[in-house]
């Protein structure tokens, strides 16, 4: 029996989003650019509830609002580069977010402000208990990373290791319910688990819903980088899913057969 589980990830990478994608941006003592459109709010997603500092110069021209870790900013006019101040209410660490509004049309995405990695001293050690997260969360979150986030950036994962690709070819069989045309990227192994990166193209003429229920493979974990895929021939057409299997890789978990080469046959 299929057993798939939609992971949400925040990766580096790009992490998923029902909406569409999110922006990762990672704090590392360096100020953030996050660009606002007139008229339009911004999502800015942190892992802790933070106070916003905002200059009196465009206090009455930006509405902000910071709500469980989220902060939403619109502004009413255009705004020169303005820096604002992001402050743990627990911790009292500062982010700094460069911000500038234009005037525009243009929907931005949300984004994920991710703090490096800092070692807890003894003391916080000891009063922290360990959480083992799942190995297909990791897995999915290190080949997002992997393949859209700087490398500088990509948290080291113990134990993990690419692995050669079958046949692309094979993973057409994925969605043959639907118009698309699908590529392995790459795939990673760690313990009993794989994870594949698969590009999935709209060729039909309409919009494409995703839904990993419609996967025909036997599958531990899937993700979409999207919810769907736009029109074909749109940027909008493309995405990316991270399929987890579990005692073999992808394609010993196809359930159709692969279908038979034909002359002429191509993948752009």
């Amino acid at each position: 029996m299929m057993r798939v589980l939609i992971m949400m990830l925040a990766v580096a990478a790009g992490w998923c989003s029902a909406a569409g994608a999110v922006e990762v941006k990672y704090w590392d003592r360096l100020p953030l650019a996050v660009p606002l459109t007139v008229d339009q709010e911004r999502v800015l997603m942190l892992d802790e509830d933070v106070r916003v500092g905002v200059p009196g110069t465009v206090a009455g021209k930006l509405r902000v609002q910071s709500v469980g870790g989220t902060v939403y900013l619109r502004a009413a006019e255009a705004l020169p580069p303005t820096r604002l101040q992001l402050q743990s209410v627990k911790s009292g660490d500062i982010i700094l977010i460069d911000i500038e509004a234009l005037e525009g049309s243009e929907a931005l995405e949300p984004v994920k402000i991710v703090a490096q990695g800092q070692a807890p001293d003894d003391e916080a050690a000891k009063d922290t208990a360990p959480t083992a997260t799942p190995v297909p969360v990791v897995l999915t979150r290190y080949a997002a990373q992997n393949l859209y986030a700087p490398l500088r950036t990509v948290a080291p994962l113990p134990g993990v290791r690419r692995v050669s690709l079958s046949d692309s070819a094979a993973f057409s069989t994925l969605l043959p319910t639907e118009r698309v045309s699908i590529k392995a990227l790459a795939a990673w192994r760690l313990g009993d688990y794989w994870v594949t990166a698969v590009k999935i193209v709209n060729r039909g003429p309409g919009k494409v819903a995703l839904d990993p229920r419609h996967l025909q493979a036997t599958l531990y974990a899937a993700t979409f980088q999207h919810a769907d895929l736009g029109l074909a021939g749109t940027p909008e057409d493309t995405t990316v899913a991270y399929l987890v299997t579990r005692g073999g890789d992808l394609k010993h978990a196809l359930l159709l057969p692969p279908p038979k080469p034909e002359a002429g046959d191509h993948e752009s």
